[in-house]
């Protein structure tokens, strides 16, 4: 079964509001991911430490309700395992990731080379014609 999310399936997340902190439950509402989420999150990525005040509540800044979206795209909509979040998160990508990548053709790159292709071909009808037309 394929654990991705297809494009139709795409949440749209609301606008963040412009404030200093926000709770645990207001995060939760914002990057669509449950509370118990966001807690098990921050154990497993070290990038993500909310302020605790009294009685051990969260408070979320600015900068990680966007990781925590981040994240979110990443496992949700990408298909990252948590390891290979956490590894794109750090900027690193293991060898063999990187070998697949780059091995791996994009949709564009096989749509440039097919119209070089054509050029080249119609080029080769048309060369003979101003060979000619030039003598």
């Amino acid at each position: 079964m394929n654990d991705k999310v297809s494009k139709s399936e795409l949440v749209v997340l609301p606008p963040i509001p412009a404030k200093r902190y926000f709770t645990i439950g207001e995060v939760s509402e914002l990057c669509g991911v449950k509370p118990h989420v966001l807690r098990y999150w921050e154990q497993e990525f070290t990038q993500l430490k909310p302020v605790k005040r009294r009685g051990n509540r969260r408070y979320y800044q600015h900068h990680e309700v966007l990781l925590i979206r981040r994240i979110r795209e990443l496992l949700y909509e990408h298909g990252f395992t948590i390891s290979g979040a956490r590894n794109k998160l750090d900027g690193r990508l293991g060898g063999s990731a990187e070998a697949e990548l780059a091995a791996e053709p994009k949709q564009d790159e096989i749509n440039l080379v097919e119209v070089r292709h054509e050029l080249e071909q119609i080029l080769d009808l048309l060369m003979p014609k101003v060979e000619q037309a030039v003598e």
